[in-house]
């Protein structure tokens, strides 16, 4: 049992470990092929780079790794040394990366197409080095620390918000205002990207339904929609009359069909229809997981 257990660990640290560097090629591949020829400059510390490059004849890659390094010490300190020899392998792969692929033509020189695929490189790349338990250096630890004191904000939201104060740098050095609008693509898909690698596409409905026909509802919904439901106890402050409140929790393809058994149950019914834009548990995500 105990050499089946440590089989099945080292195959998950190995499957880890190739998403990492999976996620690491991915991002390199976005600056040197996308961003940085159109000298867009998607914020964090690569989009310093980039602004550096471009008075330094130093390699965007080799400036991204020199940055790196004292907020690499920060992160030694903040978070402790396991998450940082990843990361410090994350940072250095990315620098051979985008210093290698540099001297390879760049796939398109129109800007916009750029910034597009660009920042769907980058977002899908530093989602899946976060999920692996590292980062891509740079903000990526600030945001690491920050998240943590600061769990409410997704993680996409914080890039976004330090990322914007960079765009704007790189508009006044590069005295171009449309590369700074495609920057601010950048910045706002990566977030966006980022956001959907690590949350998912798990936005559902939460639906709550009043009703003096509440048992046959629930039932209906449980055999039709295969889903959970809870029952709430609710006191008319009108009527003073109790009454069961269902709540329930549906992907959002399912919220219609929910709808539709409710209309024919009981027409009078009082529906409640809302997003719950993260849901975790059984069926969705695994809540301790995804805290990164």
């Amino acid at each position: 049992m105990d050499t089946i257990v440590k089989k099945s660990d080292a195959g998950r640290k190995l499957r880890n470990f190739a998403r990492m560097n999976f996620g690491a090629v991915l991002y390199g591949m976005g600056i040197s092929l996308f961003l940085d020829p159109n000298s867009l400059a998607p914020g964090g510390v690569v989009g310093i780079s980039i602004i550096l490059n471009r008075f330094l004849s130093i390699g965007t890659g080799t400036l991204y790794l020199l940055i790196n390094i004292p907020l690499l010490l920060l992160g030694w300190k903040k978070l402790g040394g396991k998450f940082i020899r990843k990361t410090l392998y994350v940072v250095v792969l990315n620098t051979v990366v985008i210093d290698v692929l540099s001297y390879v033509n760049p796939v398109t020189r129109e800007p916009l197409l750029a910034a597009v695929a660009g920042s769907i490189l980058l977002g899908i790349g530093m989602g899946t080095v976060f999920k692996c338990g590292a980062t891509t250096g740079g903000m990526d630890i600030v945001v690491k620390i920050l998240r943590g004191k600061y769990k409410h904000i997704k993680t996409g939201s914080l890039f976004l918000i330090i990322d914007m104060t960079i765009v704007a740098i790189s508009g006044l050095v590069f005295r171009n205002f449309n590369t700074a609008m495609y920057a601010l693509i950048t910045v706002a898909l990566t977030g966006r990207t980022i956001d959907f690698i690590l949350y998912g596409g798990d936005e559902a409905k939460l639906i709550f339904v009043v009703s003096d026909l509440s048992e046959r509802i629930s039932e209906r919904i449980i055999k039709s929609v295969k889903t959970g439901i809870t029952m709430l106890k609710g006191r008319g402050a009108y009527s003073n009359k109790e009454k069961n409140i269902i709540m329930c929790v549906v992907k959002k393809q399912s919220a219609p069909k929910v709808l539709e058994i409710v209309k024919r149950e009981d027409e009078n019914a009082f529906v409640i229809v809302s997003s719950a834009t993260e849901t975790f548990g059984e069926g969705y995500k695994d809540y301790f997981q995804d805290q990164l």
